[in-house]
Order: structure tokens, then sequence, then C-alpha cells
């Protein structure tokens, strides 16, 4: 049997193959991968350089040298933003635009045939996709503002939604209601919806509606599969408390099921304590803090 760094490294290699690192012509199109995945998060609008350089940690001289080419191929401009020479930015041109459209496609195709090799089983291809690109992606995982009607929030409190599910029994997903009765609750400037994001998926949410001037309500902590055990509940639940300081909060409650033993836990460890019961089924428990 292959030991853990025999099969880690046998992955690599499935892994190279597989997105054609090894090519001078990725996907057929006449550049290698560096230079695709450089054009790939470059916009119409435009992208700071430093920020492309961090996304794919690329030493400043190597991506100089894919933007030159890239440029030299006309499918970026390069400028220098007139308020600040030290900020560069990239931006896609028309042919440029052109090319990735034909990435896209060419990737879209490969990637429908790599699932089709899972047979019967795409979603645990899929399930242990996600949990390796989150676990490698950890250093870049950001958490970020958004609307609670937003088609990422909603996802993010769908898959909430069934987790509550399968741990109580006896609650069922049309009791739950989505989307939300109350989005503005959760917006500026006396609430807040955070997602927190691996590259393009989210993988978790927390969210703060106001209960009156000095309090406020933590509600629906949710942690994706694929990123459980690397302390992103506990970042979020700081970054939900850390907002609710800034709006002028003393006070934060939530409410939780006694199921959800994992949950409960964290917050007893972040200093929450019992209150009396402000909420009904499904909740069966109740937590206060002092800010």
């Amino acid at each position: 049997m292959l030991d853990t760094i025999a099969r880690l490294r046998r992955f690599n290699r499935a892994v190279t193959r597989e997105v054609g690192a090894l090519d001078h012509s990725y996907l057929g199109r006449g550049r290698p991968l560096g230079a695709a995945r450089v054009l790939q998060l470059i916009t119409v609008q435009g992208t700071d350089v430093a920020d492309i350089r961090a996304k794919l940690a690329l030493d400043s001289g190597l991506l100089s040298r894919l933007l030159r080419s890239l440029e030299s191929e006309h499918l970026i401009q390069l400028a220098t933003d007139p308020t600040d020479r030290r900020r560069r930015t990239a931006q896609l041109t028309p042919a440029g635009a052109v090319e990735m459209q034909a990435y896209n496609a060419i990737g879209y195709a490969r990637a429908t045939q790599t699932l089709a090799r899972a047979g019967k089983h795409p979603q645990a291809l899929i399930d242990a996709m996600d949990l390796i690109a989150t676990t490698l992606l950890r250093d870049q995982l950001e958490i970020r503002d958004a609307d609670a009607t937003d088609p990422a929030a909603l996802a993010c409190l769908d898959a909430y939604y069934h987790l509550l599910c399968e741990k109580i029994p006896s609650l069922s997903r049309d009791m739950l209601t989505l989307p939300l009765p109350d989005p503005e609750a959760y917006r500026p400037t006396h609430g807040a919806f955070l997602i927190a994001w691996s590259d393009d998926l989210p993988v978790g949410t927390v969210s703060l509606r106001p209960l009156d001037a000095t309090t406020a309500e933590v509600k629906r902590l949710w942690v994706d599969p694929s990123a459980r055990g690397q302390g992103l509940a506990r970042r979020l639940m700081h970054a939900i408390e850390s907002r609710a300081k800034t709006l002028g909060y003393a006070q934060l409650k939530l409410d939780t099921n006694a199921a959800l033993t994992e949950a409960i836990t964290l917050y007893r460890r972040d200093g929450w304590h019992d209150i009396p019961a402000y909420t009904s089924f499904p909740a069966t428990l109740w937590l206060g803090k002092t800010l």
C-alpha cells in the first residue's frame, strides 16, 4: 500500500497530466498554461497586476515576462495608474476577450469529459475536488459583504437549511423560508451578511440583524464541508462580532439547537453564555455575549 506522501505525489502527477501543465500549447491555443492562467485573471474592466501576482503566487520577473508575451499578442493592454505610478493594471483587448471565450468553451468541454469518467458518482468527484481546492487555497480565503438576496447568499442559506434538516429529525425543509422574509434587516447600516469565498466558491456564511438599538442577533453560521476543520467558523464569528462593534451594538444574541454540537462548542469557547429563551423551535438553546 502506498504511503501518504507517495499517494499525494501520484495525485500531483495525475493533475499535471490532466490540466496539461507541461504542454507548450495549453488547450491547443498556442501558449503554455502559465500565460493562459494569467490571461484568465484579466478582465475587460482591468485587473491590478499585484492581484494577479498574489493570486497565482508568481515572482515579479516571471509575471512580467508573461504579461509582455500577452501584450505582444495584442490580447491585453498594460497601463500605469495615474494616481499611483507604482500600480499597474492589465486589461483585456477585444482580441483577448475572444481568446478567453475560446478557452472557456474548450475548458468546459474538457471538464464535461472528466466528469463523465466518474461514471455514476460525479458528485463524489466534485466533492473531493472542492475539498482539495479549498485546502490548497486556504491562504487566499476572503470574507466579503453580500446582500441576503444574492444568488451566492441563497445558495449558502439553502445548504445551511439542508444541514439543519439532517441534524434535527423533527425539522423539514418546507418549514424553513427562502429567500429570507426580511433581507433589509441584514443590510448596512444596521445589519450585515458575510460570505467566505475560496476563489469563486462560497464556502461559509454568517449574518447579523438588529433586535433593538443596542442588541443584535447573529444568524445562520454555516461552513461548507470542504472548508470545515480549518478554523473558518471561528473566523466568521470573529468577523461578525467585529462588525457588530463597528455598528455600535453592545450585546449579541443567538439561538441554536442542541443537535448542533460543534457550533455550540465554538460559541462557548468564545465566551457565549446561556440566556433566557427569546425564540421558538427549532431553537432549543439561547446564548448571549457582551461586546
